[in-house]
This record gives structure tokens, C-alpha cells and sequence, in this order.
């Protein structure tokens, strides 16, 4: 993901062509010992795993695809444009909307949302957008860390049992430690005026917007209670929500016609069709080759020395900072595939530090990766490094945060 920009390669590619040598090897190495059927478990298992996340994501992009069609974002971007507030104004506005979305649209989608806010508002402010954008990169990780539906790792975590739907809120304080402090330091560099005003007409939004973040909501509230209520996997409940989200689509579509308003009607399947599929079959390569080294023995190893020889509290916070060079997703889906004995208090450390670490780095989260690609010469690599040192107070502030209010966890 790193170079993705750079040499024009789909992340998806390489991470699967890994996945399926991997997987070879372990099929000839245990075939060749007559274990061929634990080899197939092994792989059975990893592909319940990939599935439930698959039936996650299909449903929760699928809900953010409609929301983006119906014109939610673009009349959420609209309306702070026509505020003509100051640029400090709004270098707070954006990150404070970040941090609240992040948890419920999760970071990448929050990114892409408030970045296109940043940029209409900052066009003639070079330093303002690359503030803002760093400010609103560090507010989305931060955000996400405290909610299973936040960013990838969470839901993972969420998905293992590891910690139940609301004890993530433990880490809502650090996590807002975590955007503050380095916020309140780039506060003193955002220029001081405001940007003039462009005339930009209002957007509005179509017919069932409304109605459809009403469902939204009811979705997460099934998922939810899938897992605590009923102790199935909350990827049911997220497929009875796009039970939901069809039936609308139904109804807009029947009046839409009778009435003879294009506006209205909406096809729910041609939203599903948007899906990113590159994201998707990333998420399998990666799942499949985590867990094939896993079933070689070379995650023990890893766990033995990172958990058993450095201790919970260094190795968390040192998978933290390794998270803004390597992704997040492969180091948290590692650290479950080890499954380290931890309480509860360690694995929501693990938790935040995944979550907020790859924030340190422009390229250590998929956030940051995809707000470079659209303010593509205003947010660079080097205009958020400036900030990776307050990025990196605001790292350890949210740690010790941790540590001190959620003690009686670990």
C-alpha cells in the first residue's frame, strides 16, 4: 500500500499471489506427511474467518455507497462551505467531524468525506490543506480506535470476542488525547484568515436520506445485538440490515416511477456492484497470509519473543509503532492469529495502539494513503512528517491515558 501510488500496482495483487503460494506450500509440506486433513481445517477456519469480515464490509460499504448516492456527504460538505468561517474555524470543524464520523462510517470513508471539505474550503490556501489534512488523517484513526465499526482492526477484534461492542468505549478519552494534543500544536500554524467566499450553491439531499440513515443506524443496532443478545455473528445482523436497505430501494423505486421522479428511485444493487473490490480481495491475501505463516509455526515464534520475552505493554506499544511502516490490518490480524494471553485492559492497548499508530506516518494508514492520492501536491508524506513529532506526543499521551484511567482492566 505504501507504493501503491508510486508504481500504479493494486494492493490486492501481491497480497494474494502471497496468500496462494503460502497456502502451496503448507499443502505439500503436510500432504507429504499424510496431515492433508489438518491442513485442510487449517484453511477451512481462515475461511470462515475472511467470510464473516467479507459479509461485514459488503454490507457496511454497501449502506456508505447509498449514503454517497443520495447525496448525504455532498450536502454535509456543501452546508460547511457556506458557513464562510475562518480557517481556524474550520481546521476544527473538520477534525471534530472526523473524529465523530470516523466511528460510524469508519476512518478511510471519514477521511475521503471531510478531505473533499478541506479542499473546497482551502483552495486558496496551500498551508491550510496540508494542515487540515494532517489534522483530519489523525483525527479518523483516533476516532475509529474506540468503535468496532471505526477501522478493520477493531471489527476484528470485535469479531474474536476479545472485548464486547461497549467496552471499546473505554478508549474514548485516549482516543480524544490522542487528537487534541496534536491538534492544539498545529493550531498555531493554521493561518489566522479566512478564505473568501466562492458561491458555492447549496446541495440538497434526494428523496429517502434521511430514511436511509435511520436504517443505517438500525443496522448497527442489529449487528449489535446479534452478538450480545442472540451470541450469533454479527455479520447476520449486518445482512439483515441489507434486508433493510433493499426493501427501501423497493419502495423509492415503485414510487419514484409512479410519480415519474428520477431523483427518487434507487438501486440497491448497483450500489453493492461499487463495492471495492480491490480493498476486499486485499483483506482475503492478507487474512490467508497471516494465517498460512501461522499454521507454519512462525507467528509462535514471533509471539513468543514479543509477549513472552519484552512483556504485553512494550509489545503492544512497539506493534503500535511498527503499524505506521507496515499496515495495520496484517499486524492486528497477526497479533489475534498468536492470540497472546491478555486481559482485557492489554487488548484494547493493542486495540488503540494499531488503531492511532499508523497516524504517525502519512503512508501508515489507509487513510492517509488515500487523502495523498486526492489532494494529490497540497498533502504529501513530507507535509505531514513535519508533524509526526506532535503526532507522536499525542501517541504516547493517549497510552499513558490508557494506563491510568482503564488500570483496573489490565
Amino acid at each position: 500500500m505504501i507504493v501503491e501510488e508510486t508504481i500504479h500496482l493494486r494492493k490486492s495483487k501481491p497480497v494474494l499471489l502471497a496468500g496462494g503460494i503460502i497456502w502451496a506450500l503448507i499443502g505439500v509440506a503436510y500432504s507429504g506427511t499424510g496431515r492433508s486433513q489438518q491442513a485442510y481445517d487449517a484453511a477451512a477456519h481462515t475461511i470462515f474467518e475472511y467470510g464473516e469480515l467479507f459479509l461485514f464490509l459488503l454490507v457496511a460499504i454497501t449502506y456508505v455507497n447509498t449514503l454517497e448516492e443520495r447525496r448525504v456527504f455532498e450536502a454535509m460538505r456543501s452546508r460547511l462551505v457556506s458557513f464562510q468561517l475562518g480557517y481556524k474555524s474550520l481546521f476544527w470543524i473538520t477534525g471534530t467531524f472526523a473524529f465523530i464520523l470516523s466511528p460510524i462510517l469508519d476512518n478511510l470513508t471519514t477521511v475521503l468525506l471531510m478531505g473533499a471539505v478541506v479542499l473546497a474550503l482551502g483552495r486558496e490556501s496551500a498551508k491550510f490543506v496540508a494542515i487540515a489534512c494532517t489534522n483530519v488523517v489523525v483525527a479518523a484513526n483516533a476516532g475509529g480506535a474506540f468503535s468496532p465499526f471505526g477501522d478493520i482492526t477493531t471489527l476484528m477484534v470485535w469479531q474474536k470476542g476479545k472485548a464486547d461492542f461497549f467496552e471499546f468505549f473505554h478508549l474514548f478519552l485516549p482516543s480524544v488525547v490522542n487528537y487534541v494534543v496534536p491538534a492544539l500544536f498545529m493550531n498555531f500554524a493554521v493561518p489566522a484568515t479566512a478564505p473568501r467566499s466562492q458561491g458555492e450553491e447549496i446541495i440538497r439531499m434526494k428523496p429517502g436520506a434521511l430514511t436511509l440513515i435511520a436504517l443505517f443506524a438500525a443496522t448497527i443496532a442489529t449487528a449489535v445485538s446479534f452478538k450480545n443478545f442472540l451470541g450469533l455473528q454479527p455479520a447476520l445482523g449486518m445482512m439483515l440490515g441489507l434486508g433493510y436497505l433493499q426493501m427501501l430501494a423497493y419502495v423509492l423505486q415503485v414510487y419514484g416511477r409512479r410519480s415519474d421522479k428520477s431523483d427518487m428511485v434507487l438501486d440497491s444493487f448497483e450500489q453493492i456492484a461499487r463495492v471495492e473490490w480491490d480493498t476486499m480481495l486485499f483483506f482475503f491475501g492478507i487474512i490467508f497470509a497471516v494465517g498460512g505463516l501461522g499454521v507454519l509455526g512462525y507467528l509462535t515464534l514471533v509471539s513468543e519473543f514479543l509477549y513472552g520475552d519484552l512483556g504485553a505493554t512494550t509489545a503492544n506499544v512497539t506493534i503500535g509503532l511498527l503499524s505506521a511502516v507496515v499496515d495495520n490490518i496484517p499486524m492486528m490480524f497477526a497479533v489475534l492469529t498468536m492470540d497472546p494471553s491478555m486481559s482485557l485492559g492489554q487488548w484494547l492497548l493493542i486495540t488503540l495502539t494499531t488503531g492511532v499508530g499508523g497516524s504517525l506516518l502519512s503512508i501508515g494508514s489507509a487513510a492517509g494513503v488515500a487523502l495523498m492520492g486526492q489532494a494529490r501536491g497540497s498533502y504529501t508524506f513530507l507535509t505531514h512528517l513535519k508533524w509526526s513529532w506532535a503526532i507522536g506526543l499525542g501517541y504516547i499521551a493517549s497510552i499513558v491515558t490508557h494506563l491510568t484511567i482503564n488500570a483496573h482492566l489490565f
